[in-house]
């Protein structure tokens, strides 16, 4: 199966925007990007298709706002940070949508939301209704809330166990690299891409896993964490480079670049 195909064969997609591609270069909020994002997004949509977008940036767009706090590492500023950057990144995408005449709705989740029968099952009726609707629903962690042990951590994985608990056909995963290498393409310029995963226990030993970015709190592990999580299930995963324009609309194309994580 190819990109293009995996697109094509998906009626209920679920989207992770990670905080590298929601951040310019000077760590400020990418309202361009949103902008452009918001409508590909609805031609998606107008192809019969249902979007539920797990975005991370709530820290970005807390930096955007008060610019003083950049450097506070203190938690309880890191958590007041993500308090007031959500409802500034949730500010942006509710414009973005709104130009493309598409409401939107807010989730905030934790790790004891999916750990719990009835809280989940509440989550899942939720999406459901708004999909269904053709509200687009934006899904984040609770980071003002969350601490470690109530914590998921990375937004891939939140996005694998939200594709899990809508029964999505595909999880995309928007990262600052084109997919999987043998190694890091930013410091070994022989790295090869890897298009095609069917086997992840094969897949870790051939590759050499690198550390986190500078904005985000993921790396390729977490990647294959979430791929781990959704195949098991039946849902391809496919990780690809969101800051390339017209990111989402390429993959559709049956030159896309990215690597597919195929179903079990």
């Amino acid at each position: 199966m190819t990109i293009a195909e995996s697109i094509k064969n998906a009626r209920k997609i679920v989207i992770k925007i990670g905080s590298n591609t929601l951040a310019k270069a000077d760590g400020t909020q990418n309202t361009e990007f949103m902008a452009s994002f918001a409508s590909q997004c609805k031609s998606l949509i107008d192809q019969g298709k249902q979007i539920v977008l797990v975005s991370s940036g709530a820290q970005v767009s807390g930096v955007s706002t008060l610019k003083e706090w950049a450097r506070k590492k203190d938690i309880h500023f890191r958590q007041a940070l993500c308090a007031i950057g959500q409802v500034e990144l949730m500010a942006q995408w509710r414009k973005a949508f709104a130009e493309q005449n598409l409401h939107i709705g807010q989730l905030l989740f934790t790790k004891e939301d999916f750990e719990n029968d009835h809280r989940s099952l509440n989550i899942r009726n939720t999406l459901f209704t708004l999909a269904d609707e053709g509200v687009v629903p934006i899904i984040n962690e609770n980071d003002s809330v969350s601490i470690d042990e109530f914590k998921i951590g990375d937004n891939d994985n939140l996005s694998a166990l939200t594709s899990i608990l809508w029964s999505a056909d595909l999880l995309i995963l928007f990262s600052d690299i084109d997919g999987i290498y043998t190694d890091n393409p930013k410091t070994n310029p022989d790295a090869k891409l890897i298009e095609s995963v069917k086997s992840i226990v094969e897949l870790r030993k051939t590759i050499t896993i690198g550390e986190t970015n500078a904005f985000g709190t993921g790396g390729i592990e977490t990647k294959i964490q979430a791929a781990e999580k959704t195949t098991v299930y039946g849902i391809p995963l496919l990780l690809a480079n969101g800051g390339k324009e017209n990111a989402l609309t390429r993959l559709t194309k049956e030159d896309a670049t990215g690597t597919l994580f195929l179903a079990e």
